[in-house]
């Protein structure tokens, strides 16, 4: 499931760090911009599913239009997927019924009932 907050890149002392202002805590760094965005990619990954994982609440994203910065501060959006970032991502078997004639059409077309369970479940939980 891809997340997309605004941030705020400052520059300081040759290297640059990022704040997310809807998630206070959430912040990163790096020595070069691309280190930067690589490193926000997954702080914001990981703090938004440590929230999903201790069921507390995910605050709405900020229109970017309302975030204010100072003077040279460059304002940005920020996405990730947050389903790398799960501590329990290992798989676990589920028994399941379908009609006889649904699961054979499925298996003449070659579909993985497994996976578009996985994609539906997400796509019902987003």
């Amino acid at each position: 499931m891809t997340r997309v907050y605004p941030a705020i890149i400052h520059s300081e002392g040759g290297g640059f760090w990022l704040e997310f202002p809807d998630l206070p805590g959430c912040f990163t760094e790096g020595d070069s911009l691309e280190e930067l965005m690589d490193n926000a990619e997954e702080a914001l990954g990981a703090f938004l599913a440590v929230k999903m994982d201790y069921r507390e609440e995910i605050p709405t994203p900020s229109d970017i239009k309302d975030v204010s910065t100072d003077g040279g501060d460059i304002t940005t959006f920020v996405s990730t997927d947050v389903n790398k970032y799960h501590k329990d991502n290992k798989a676990v078997k589920k028994m399941i019924s379908i009609p006889a004639w649904l699961a054979k059409e499925a298996e003449a077309r070659n579909y993985s009932l497994s996976k578009i369970l996985q994609e539906a479940l997400m796509g019902k939980l987003a």
